[in-house]
């Protein structure tokens, strides 16, 4: 059990991480297009800070190495 929990653990993370990367992404091609006062940019701006938050909690665990987000 502790084997298949682990996995979980590292499939959500490795999802995170993904989802973190793809809206950075997605916020910076709609800062070149000068979209920063959009709906979508601060919807994404709000998941990006969400995610951030999930992730220091992460790191004050030490279950995510400091060469990851």
């Amino acid at each position: 059990m502790d084997e298949k929990r682990l996995k979980a653990f590292e499939d959500m993370l490795a999802a995170i991480l993904k989802q973190y990367d793809d809206t950075t992404e997605k916020m910076a091609k709609l800062k070149v297009e000068s979209k920063e006062k959009t709906f979508t940019y601060r919807q994404l701006f709000a998941n990006k800070l969400q995610m951030q938050a999930i992730l220091s909690y992460y790191r004050t665990y030490g279950l995510l190495n400091d060469d990851m987000k």
